[in-house]
């Protein structure tokens, strides 16, 4: 089979890597690190032909690059610009949360500041502030202050930091609990969920300083046992399933349910409409099985594989540029990937990397996500920091708490 993995982040690199056990990839555009066990193209995937298209990033989802494959007959895994609202547009997912009663936030949506800020006043503490659009995972303000809430929400309507993302707004009452996230693969009629996996959204340390897209994962996740995730299954996504039916979305692709685990249930945050990003590098290393085939059963409509996990842990440390989340510098020279792959279960994938004179240099926020397996989650989380103290580019920075006490296991 010939799969054509569309993209160019870390999670389009482990998709890379673990289609490639199966099947022969292609990537467009790719990294220097797909690069190095796929062939990496400029083409436009409209005009690349393969057996399944697998597409990695939620902005050609929104933009409806998958309604264009399908056009000219090719099989895709990943969701129309129908489905791909849920994640295209905030306010539309809330309403269709009301609409079935999937457990969430108290929130409401926004485009006039002045009502914005009367209803920030109605919150206990604790305020959560999201752009309606895309905003590459950094639309969201979380703070205890009313006063720095009311500035971001004059900021983000204003047009001032996400520009026409920001222009609508969701402000939600703040949720406390473990967060989860469950990635689920949906055929149109069935969903089936993989395994569980923990993120980290803050770029600092004991989850400080702004939100980012994903600063590190783990999986799996010692409090989602099976109770946790047949809930959120029969809780949260069938009934999304079968509305989508019911809307006359044939939704075929990844579910992505970033989840809350209340002290009332398991209540949504938000979905995404594709892999998680550093969750996927978590999830799909562990998966046991040919992941190509399983991909292609959802794009045909026709799920039948059960998903199977490895028995071991893994933990992903996401190494940023200077600056990020707020902005990056490309161009930093980086070193010490061949050597951070050598301890054992360690694999770098490429996620903002660029060759320039010769060398492999920085190209964006998030510049690598180093992944280590183990038999135990402590073991991995060791592996992987031996990994990232081999590398280095001007300007690095990493939590250093990814996977540690809050996973409630033992290092």
């Amino acid at each position: 089979m010939k799969t054509v993995v569309v993209g160019g982040d870390g999670r389009a690199h482990v998709l890379a890597h673990v289609l490639a056990r199966t099947s022969d990839v292609v990537a467009t555009p790719g990294n220097p690190g797909i690069a190095s066990i796929a062939t990496c193209v400029a083409t436009p995937p409209e005009e690349i032909d393969g057996d399944l298209f697998v597409i990695s990033a939620e902005a050609p989802l929104v933009d409806g690059l998958a309604d264009r494959l399908r056009a000219q007959g090719k099989r895709v895994f990943g969701p129309g610009a129908d489905g791909a609202r849920l994640e295209g547009s905030k306010i539309w997912m809330k309403e269709f949360f009301a609409a079935i009663g999937i457990p969430t936030a108290r929130h409401g949506a926004f485009d006039d500041a002045d009502e914005a800020i009367e209803f920030l006043k109605t919150l206990p503490g604790g305020y959560v502030v999201k752009t309606d659009g895309l905003a590459a995972g950094k639309g969201v303000f979380v703070t205890r202050s009313i006063d720095e809430a009311v500035a971001d929400v004059v900021d983000k309507l204003a047009g001032t930091t996400f520009g026409d993302a920001g222009r609508r707004i969701v402000i939600e009452e703040e949720m406390t609990g473990p967060e989860l996230s469950i990635l689920a693969v949906c055929d149109g009629t069935r969903v089936v969920p993989l395994t569980p996996a923990q993120d980290f959204k803050r770029i600092g340390d004991g989850d400080t300083g702004p939100n980012t897209g994903g600063m590190g994962a783990y999986s799996p996740v010692p409090v989602a046992g099976k109770d946790i995730v047949d809930q959120v299954l029969t809780t949260i996504l069938e009934p999304t399933v079968v509305e989508l039916c019911r809307r006359g979305i044939d939704y075929r692709g990844v579910l992505y349910a970033g989840l809350m685990l209340t002290p009332e249930g398991p209540k949504m945050v938000e979905y995404n409409v594709r892999f998680g990003d550093p969750e996927a590098q978590v999830v799909l290393t562990r998966f046991d099985g040919d992941l190509a085939a399983f991909l292609a059963e959802a794009a045909d409509g026709e799920l039948l594989t059960e998903p199977r996990f490895t028995d071991t842990a893994a933990v992903t440390v996401v190494l940023a540029g200077e600056g990020y989340p707020a902005s990056s510098v490309p161009g930093e020279v980086i070193t010490g990937i061949d050597e951070a792959e050598q301890v054992p279960g360690v694999t770098v994938f490429h996620a903002a990397t660029a060759w320039a004179d010769g060398a492999l240099v920085t190209a964006g926020g998030r510049v690598l996500d180093v992944t280590a397996t183990g038999s135990t989650i402590g073991e991995a989380r060791r592996r992987a920091y031996e990994a990232v103290a081999r590398i280095g580019f001007r300007g690095m920075q990493f939590r250093s708490d990814i996977a540690g006490e809050r996973t409630g296991v033992s290092s």
